[in-house]
């Protein structure tokens, strides 16, 4: 029988997840990976396995559970997963949690009292620290047996100076904890240990790093290692992104506040969800939505391209802040959805880093190249796909030392 790792990434209206089987001499290998979405009505299962090939696309009833903090109940997915197993078990399970705060920087077994401990996070990331610790919470309770790991997405900042991480806030804020920790913390770790693969100068040189999905941000790195990023206190800082505003003029808060009355949830349900892309279209979201509208004869198409272009503003923009930071750049990789497999993005924002040396193969480009750089140009550009629920599995390994017993491949 093989030991299987289970990996779950949740966020505020999914739980994705993929099962790892681990081999004693070679990569953990996928079985399967699939997600489980919100929906007016029902949750949306999806599930396929190593080779693509679906395994499960439906919807399931939603009985009642008693963690209403969780979008919707484990039980039928934990079914489902156990009869997927190939003759394994699942040994662990490791999980995305979206805060540590300044304590936890590495993976965690999880225990009553670490749990407590993250709770007591909460209020740094009300919206998605309570979801991301549901699934732990119902796992402890109904299986207490089965390790839990905590792999943290402000982990891989935390080698970022003390000064990157300071707030220019009187000094109480920062006793409390209030300070620039960054996010995307497991994309990144995955992509700097892939460089170390792929590219061993690059990964030792000054890279940056661009997390370009729904949520978006860019990370600094030299020798490997964090050293700034655009996300601070919040997940809601540095680049414009799919509803999220990016960093703003908190002098706009001051006024919804006092001109429109706004409240806390209002001025939540606002930034979070009503800002970035959709905002400024007033269409949409999603990219490739946003590119069709753009396309189409329209009144609304003038907004569906300024969106577009504002948001590739901003990537140029912080780009050229963390190549002062670095004082230098031998190195740009796009990940995460935009980021691998918008093209028209990539050339407007390697269009604008021409200043830098930055020489764009249109033809690689559109086929989305692993290097998508010209020989000739000074920095290297590269299109990577991120894995965080493989970080996931390899921060449970280390941390329980789990290939010690794995089967042979």
């Amino acid at each position: 029988m093989s030991d299987v790792i289970l990996a779950f990434n949740c966020g505020s209206s999914s739980l994705k997840f993929t099962l790892f089987r681990l081999q004693a001499h070679a990569a953990p290998a996928v079985l399967a990976h699939g997600a489980v979405e919100t929906t007016p009505d029902s949750p949306r299962f999806h599930a396929v396995d190593n080779t693509g090939t679906v395994l499960a696309d439906c919807t399931w009833s939603q009985p009642d559970h008693t963690d209403k903090t969780a979008p919707f109940s484990l039980g039928p997915l934990f079914k489902w997963i156990e009869s997927h197993l190939d003759g394994g078990k699942v040994v662990a399970v490791g999980h995305r949690v979206v805060h540590g705060g300044p304590d936890f920087i590495a993976p965690v077994r999880i225990t009553p009292d670490i749990l407590a401990q993250l709770e007591k996070l909460t209020p740094f990331a009300p919206l998605h620290q309570t979801v991301t610790l549901a699934p732990i919470k119902v796992i402890a309770r109904e299986r207490p047996d089965l390790p839990q790991i905590a792999c943290f997405d402000t982990g891989f900042h935390h080698t970022m100076p003390p000064l990157a991480k300071l707030l220019p806030l009187p000094r109480r804020y920062d006793q409390a904890g209030v300070r620039r920790y960054g996010f995307h913390g497991l994309s990144y770790a995955y992509i700097s240990s892939r460089l170390r693969e792929i590219d061993p100068k690059l990964a030792q040189g000054r890279t940056i790093v661009a997390h370009l999905g729904s949520g978006a941000s860019l990370c600094a790195l030299k020798n490997g290692q964090s050293i700034e990023t655009t996300m601070g206190f919040s997940a809601l800082d540095g680049l414009m992104m799919g509803t999220r505003c990016g960093a703003l003029d908190p002098g706009v808060l001051l006024y919804m506040m006092q001109e429109e009355g706004a409240g806390w949830h209002t001025i939540v349900d606002v930034l979070y969800h009503q800002s970035g892309l959709l905002g400024v279209s007033g269409l949409a979201a999603d990219m490739r939505s946003l590119r069709e509208q753009a396309k189409a004869s329209t009144p609304q198409a003038a907004n569906a391209w300024e969106a577009l272009n504002l948001f590739a503003y901003r990537v140029v923009q912080e780009i050229g802040v963390l190549t002062a930071i670095l004082q230098g750049l031998d190195g740009l990789v796009f990940t995460a959805g935009i980021g691998e497999n918008d093209a028209a993005l990539r050339a407007e924002v390697c269009t604008a880093l021409q200043w830098v040396g930055v020489r764009l193969d249109a033809e690689a480009n559109q086929r989305h190249a692993p290097i998508i750089s010209t020989p000739d140009s000074s920095v290297i550009i590269r299109v990577e796909p991120t894995n965080e629920e493989l970080m996931i599995c390899k921060d449970v390994i280390s941390t329980l030392d789990l290939l010690a017993k794995a089967s042979p491949a």
